[in-house]
């Protein structure tokens, strides 16, 4: 049984992926404003840097985006003032703008239109030949894109391929159609976004349900289920006060996230460490002690870790280089069973991912290709209390976080004075922009009290009775 809980608020939408009640993968989007992989623009060349190979673009936005200069992406002749069609890669990252390329491609549910070639391409994941021969000789496809059939397309009948290339294919002469008639440069095409990408990615059973907290989302995925053949999806508008996330416990294991250690079935645990050039996951045994060997129990360990590591790498969105310490095994069947394991538990992984053997001294290697940030970039700022070095809970989370509890409290009684207890480390956010601060936590119609302490948590409490509001007078900051 597959859940889908999609919650917009603010300018925040994020979506939760579970999987027989348990937390699979987690999609934050902020909606700044700013590119986002996969969408399309008309832009113009502003300066090309040979010593780089880079040239840098303007799509309308305040930082101009870069783009790499391939022969094999035919754009190495790229001239100042020349314009062109690009699509994000890569959201900008700090001072970096964002990554694009000119190879433009439209992704479905069973192939994926791209430009730059005329070939038919297969998944990977495709392996049986006979298919690949049978879909070559019925095909209907342009001669001037070339399509690659994603893993979905093994399980969908030609014809359902065929009717999607042709939907693709409009799309991009829509997409092109516009740019030529388009004066300015700007967004042609998104695709749906974060939204549209998990709808298509995801939606791969019929025993499925999905929650959605606004009437638009709901409109807009009732009309995707319409145009698609996703089979019988349940579809349910959430309309209490509580917000979807908090209701449905989602927000407490988004929050656990930040802890590294995890905790396997086995009594063992993983701990997943962040350096500035990788993430590093080293295995325990711990309390597994239950074992009649040592190799025995670090068998156990390692087998139960590396199922919990595939799912933690996907559910924190891990990227980059990921090196995981287990421990030590001498035995080779048993580690190639550990691999078999990890390879397994990536075999549903959107994003690109290459796992080594084991090295010499027991450790594996994982690169998994960037998309989009971890989930540490969304629920983590740094802490100016140590210099930058440290994190806390951002600002803005906490202040979603005391709403929550916030609405909680008023489902059970109407309360005007609020107390709410936070670590000092926020006071300087808190007394900068007191009404702003009130108004996120949506208590604009109540007598706010704030008290600070040397711990990374919050508390808040209604006050009830007369000697508390009295107490706490001293610490109040709006009414």
């Amino acid at each position: 049984m597959k859940d889908i809980f999609i919650e917009r608020q603010d300018n925040l939408l994020r979506i939760a992926i579970k999987q027989n009640n348990i937390l699979k993968e987690c999609f934050i989007e902020e909606e700044n404003g700013e590119p986002y992989p996969g969408e399309i623009y008309k832009g113009v060349v502003k300066n090309v840097v040979p010593a780089i190979k880079c040239a840098f673009i303007d799509i309308g936005h305040k930082k101009n985006v870069y783009i790499y200069l391939d022969n094999k992406f035919k754009n190495t002749k790229l001239k100042k003032g020349q314009e062109l069609l690009v699509q994000v890669l890569k959201e900008d990252l700090g001072n970096k703008g964002a990554k694009v390329t000119n190879v433009i491609s439209i992704p479905g549910k069973y192939c994926v239109l791209m430009t730059m070639n005329d070939e038919l391409t297969f998944s990977r994941k495709i392996e049986d030949e006979s298919l690949k021969e049978s879909i070559r000789k019925q095909l209907e496809r342009p001669d001037d894109v070339g399509i690659m059939v994603r893993t979905e397309g093994a399980n969908a009948s030609v014809s359902l391929i065929n009717e999607e290339i042709a939907k693709l294919y409009s799309i991009y002469n829509n997409i092109k159609n516009n740019a030529r008639y388009f004066n300015k440069v700007g967004l042609l095409f998104d695709n749906g976004g974060i939204l549209g990408r998990v709808l298509r990615d995801k939606l791969n059973s019929n025993n499925c349900k999905i929650y959605v907290n606004t009437e638009e989302d709901y409109n807009y995925i009732s009309g995707f289920l319409m145009d698609s053949l996703y089979g019988k999806i349940s579809l349910k508008l959430y309309e209490e006060n509580r917000t979807l996330f908090d209701y449905y416990g989602i927000e407490r294991e988004i929050l656990s996230l930040r802890n590294n250690r995890v905790y396997l079935n086995c009594g063992g645990y993983i701990v997943i460490d962040r350096t500035e050039a990788m993430y590093v996951i080293d295995v325990n045994s711990g309390k597994n002690v239950k074992g009649t060997s040592i190799g025995k129990t670090a068998y156990i360990t390692n087998f139960q870790a590396a199922e919990e590591i595939a799912r933690q790498v996907e559910l924190r969105n891990l990227s980059g280089i990921i090196v995981i310490d287990f421990i030590d095994m001498d035995n080779e069947e048993n580690r190639k069973k550990i691999m078999n394991k990890l390879h397994e538990g990536f075999k549903d992984d959107k994003n690109k991912t290459v796992i080594y053997p084991f090295t010499e001294l027991n450790l594996v290697q994982i690169a998994r290709k960037r998309s989009g940030k971890s989930i540490y970039d969304y629920i983590e700022e740094s802490c100016s209390a140590c210099g930058g070095r440290g994190k806390r809970i951002r600002f803005s989370h906490i202040c979603m976080l005391i709403r929550n509890e916030i609405l909680k409290i008023e489902e059970q009684r109407d309360i005007k004075d609020i107390h709410i207890e936070i670590d000092e480390n926020y006071s300087d956010d808190i007394k900068g922009d007191v009404i702003t601060f009130v108004k996120n936590i949506n208590a604009l119609d109540k007598s706010v009290y704030v008290t600070y302490v040397k711990d990374e948590h919050f508390k808040v409490e209604p006050l009830i009775f007369a000697n508390q509001i009295e107490n706490l007078e001293m610490f109040k900051i709006y009414e």
